[in-house]
C-alpha cells in the first residue's frame, strides 16, 4: 500500500489507516482479526480513543502479544489539565505501550472548548509535560469543524490536524465544514493531515440504530464502485491518509480500494462531486 509522510513528523503512514472506533463491541478474536488483516495489506497506523468502547482493550491485548508494529495515534476528550494527565496515562496502560506516537485533543468543535484546552490549567499543559516526560512525540487536534481548526493551527503549532474531508462536503460548503482554508494553512505549515468520513454519504434516514445495517452513525456508501470514487477523492486532495470507518464489514472494499489507488484528475473530481450533490451535508453545529 502507498504511504505518505505524515508532515514535519517524517512518519510514512499508509494512506488508509486502522480507525479503532471498528472495535467498538468487539470482542478480541475480531479485534485480533482486524488487525492482522490490517497489518498484512500495508496498513501502519492506528486511530484510537478511550472513548471507542473496547477498543483500547483489544488493541492493547494484541500489541502485548506482538509488539508495537503501528505507528499509534491516541486522544483525549478531556478538557482541563487533571482529566487529561489521568486520560493519557490510563491509556498507556490499556494499550500496553510506553509512550504514544501521536497524541490528540478530540473533538474540539467550539470556541468554547478550544479556549479550555489551550487556556491556563488546560488539557494542552498535561500534554506538553508528557511529551516533556518522553509519553508522547507528537501533538494533533482532531474535530468536525475544519474552520474551527484552522483557527487552533494558528494559536498552537500542532503537528497533525484530522476533520472530514468527503466528496458530500465538497458539493456544499459551509461556515462549519470547509476544508479546503485549512488544507492551504497545513500545507504552509507542514502539518500532517488526517481524513475521516471519507465514504459517508448523509445521515441515517431513521435515528433508530437497531434498524441500521451498520455501525456508523452516519450512512456510508456501500457499494465497491462509489466506495472507491469517495476514497480517490479523499485521497486526491492534500492529505496524508484517511481513516477507516467505524464498521469491519466495509473494511475489504476499502482497503482494495486504496490498494488500487490512483490520483482523480480535476475532471474526475468534480464528476464525483457532482454525483454526490443529492445529499445533503453530514456534520454542522447541530450534530449530535
Amino acid at each position: 500500500m502507498e504511504t505518505r509522510r505524515l508532515g514535519r513528523t517524517g512518519q510514512m503512514s499508509s494512506i488508509v489507516a486502522f480507525g479503532g472506533f471498528a472495535l467498538f463491541r468487539a470482542g478480541q478474536k475480531e479485534a485480533d482479526a482486524a488487525l492482522e488483516m490490517a497489518l498484512a495489506a500495508g496498513i501502519n497506523h492506528i486511530d484510537v480513543s478511550p472513548v471507542y468502547g473496547q477498543a483500547e482493550e483489544r488493541i492493547g491485548s494484541w500489541l502485548k502479544r506482538h509488539g508495537k508494529q503501528f505507528f499509534i495515534g491516541c486522544k483525549t476528550h478531556e478538557r482541563e489539565r487533571a482529566g487529561a494527565r489521568e486520560s493519557l496515562r490510563r491509556s498507556l496502560e490499556t494499550l500496553h505501550i510506553d509512550a504514544f506516537d501521536l497524541f490528540q485533543l478530540h473533538g474540539v468543535d467550539s470556541t468554547a472548548v478550544l479556549d479550555i484546552a489551550l487556556g491556563p490549567g488546560g488539557a494542552m499543559e498535561a500534554i506538553l509535560e508528557a511529551r516533556d516526560e518522553g509519553l508522547l512525540r507528537f501533538i494533533g487536534i482532531t474535530g468536525h469543524n475544519p474552520p474551527l481548526q484552522n483557527e487552533a493551527l494558528g494559536r498552537f503549532d500542532f503537528d497533525t490536524v484530522m476533520f472530514p474531508l468527503n466528496r458530500v462536503h465538497a458539493a456544499h460548503p459551509t461556515d462549519w465544514n470547509a476544508f479546503r482554508p485549512l488544507l492551504a494553512t497545513a500545507r504552509s505549515r507542514d502539518t500532517g493531515v488526517m481524513a475521516i468520513k471519507s465514504v459517508a454519504k448523509r445521515a441515517w434516514e431513521t435515528r433508530d440504530p437497531a434498524s441500521h445495517p451498520y455501525q456508523t452513525w452516519y450512512e456510508p456508501y456501500d457499494k465497491a464502485e462509489e466506495i472507491e470514487q469517495s476514497l480517490r477523492y479523499t485521497l486526491s486532495q492534500a492529505i496524508t491518509l484517511a481513516v477507516l470507518p467505524g464498521e469491519l464489514k466495509l473494511w475489504p472494499r476499502i482497503i482494495a480500494a486504496a490498494r488500487r489507488f490512483k490520483p482523480m484528475d480535476a475532471k474526475e473530481q468534480q464528476k464525483a462531486i457532482a454525483a454526490a450533490a443529492v445529499y445533503e451535508p453530514l456534520v454542522g453545529p447541530n450534530m449530535d
